[in-house]
């Protein structure tokens, strides 16, 4: 008689092969985790990757709504925000010995108090879709941080709200007061959220908020209503954000209006978008590249916010599906094997680049000092520049146009008879949005 197919010598090394898979990437993200305080062992850094880890939930949170669900906000920072609040305000209350509740919980506190807002406000601004439930969510997110100077009593006014993350008696020797522990406190929310982000993308809700952003019509013919499968689908990316501010705040120890301000919201929509709205971990990258600009860029030069502006640009033009499009398209097998190929044509595009980059910030540089009125000697990369003279420009505007001109000619040649990687999908991103 012929065994069960369960029964099978094989059947259980073919699920390891279906599950390894599967596990593989997750595996090495929480060793990434783990092993990166290990790495950047300094106190600057691990403040770096808390911020990193925060904004990496916040990027996923807010994905659920633009990448599944075509739902372009532009006031996510809100339920962060207020979920930020509500955790200060437990903190405190936690110190003065109101309430008794450990840290390690608070960021649960304040994905509730984001969701709670997402129940209230998401039942307006998830009646419309498109270019409408993009100003509602502006309107909103304007309204709150008005509210956060009106009412100093929950907001704290321009000073914020600030508090003491050690409170209550060590457990196991954690107090959280070290920068080591909330780093990892970050990234155990960080891994359990991701994971329940992804859990959420193959349910049935989560398939519907896909169905619904690209044919609402066709989803409402089945029998669903797509107002209510993007309302759900606020109320959820709510809580995430939520989780995510309590726990910048636990990181801060202050909470101020700047964590609900239209400013922030839009940084959360930059990263995304830079690091891909397409792709899961697309949010992830875009909030490691955007903390680099923030926070390590802005240290060394004043026109960090110029360099962002213009990375987001080009990321428009000519790589819309955002850096992890770039990632997955070179991984190709024909991309690979092309580059094995035209390896010589493959460093020149390197080369030039590199020289197109250098060139472009030398030149943004030397103006920007200028316009200031500083020293006319600028010191860049070990080279020493006189800003006064015309020939310097004159020398950074021929490399730039020179090495552009080459990198232009590399580009082609390197692509000539083949197919260019398919990363035009900015006609998709935008009829999601409906913008």
């Amino acid at each position: 008689m012929k065994p069960e197919p369960a029964q099978r010598p094989d059947a259980i090394p073919a699920r390891l092969r279906t599950i390894l898979p599967r596990a593989l990437p997750w595996a090495v993200f929480a060793l990434g985790l783990i092993v990166a305080p290990l790495i950047f062992s300094g106190g600057a850094s691990l403040s770096i990757l808390s911020q990193i880890g925060t904004m990496m939930l916040l990027g996923l949170s807010f994905n659920m709504l633009l990448g599944q669900g075509g739902m372009l906000s532009f006031g996510h920072a809100v339920y962060s925000g207020l979920g930020a609040y509500f955790a200060a305000h437990a903190i405190r209350l936690a110190g003065a010995g109101t309430i008794s509740i450990p840290i390690s919980l608070v960021p649960i506190l304040g994905g509730l108090a984001g969701m709670l807002f997402g129940v209230l406000f998401g039942y307006v601004t998830t009646k419309k879709s498109g270019t409408t439930f993009a100003m509602i969510t502006l309107g909103i997110s304007e309204l709150v941080s008005a509210c956060a100077l009106m009412m100093p009593e929950f907001f704290g006014g321009e000073g914020g709200v600030s508090f003491n993350r050690v409170v209550g008696r060590p457990l196991y020797g954690i107090s959280f007061g070290p920068q080591i522990q909330v780093y990892y406190l970050i990234a155990v929310w960080l891994f359990i959220c991701t994971l329940a982000i992804y859990a959420f993308s193959l349910t049935p809700l989560g398939r519907m908020i896909n169905a619904v952003r690209d044919n609402p019509e066709r989803a409402e013919f089945i029998g669903y209503d797509p107002q209510h499968v993007r309302y759900l689908t606020f109320i959820l990316s709510s809580f995430f954000a939520g989780v995510a501010g309590a726990l910048g705040a636990i990181n801060f120890e202050i909470v101020s209006a700047e964590n609900v301000s239209t400013g922030r919201s839009g940084a959360i929509l930059l990263f995304t978008f830079i690091g891909g709205v397409d792709y899961f971990f697309g949010p992830l990258i875009g909030a490691a590249l955007g903390v680099f600009f923030t926070e390590l860029l802005s240290n060394y030069t004043p026109a960090w916010q110029l360099y962002l502006g213009i990375f987001f640009v080009l990321m428009v033009l000519y790589a819309p599906g955002g850096l992890s499009g770039l990632l997955v398209e070179a991984v190709r097998p024909k991309v690979l094997r092309r580059s094995i190929l035209r390896w010589p044509l493959l460093l020149a595009i390197c080369v030039s680049g590199l020289l197109v980059v250098f060139g472009a910030i030398l030149a943004i540089e030397m103006l920007f000092q200028r316009s200031l009125g500083s020293d006319s000697e600028l010191k860049l990369f070990g080279i020493s520049v006189d800003t006064s003279l015309r020939m310097s420009y004159v020398v950074v505007g021929l490399l730039v146009f020179v090495s552009g001109i080459s990198l232009r000619w590399a580009w082609v040649a390197f692509w000539d008879g083949a197919d260019k990687p398919q990363t035009e999908i900015a006609g998709v991103t935008i009829r999601r949005t409906g913008t």
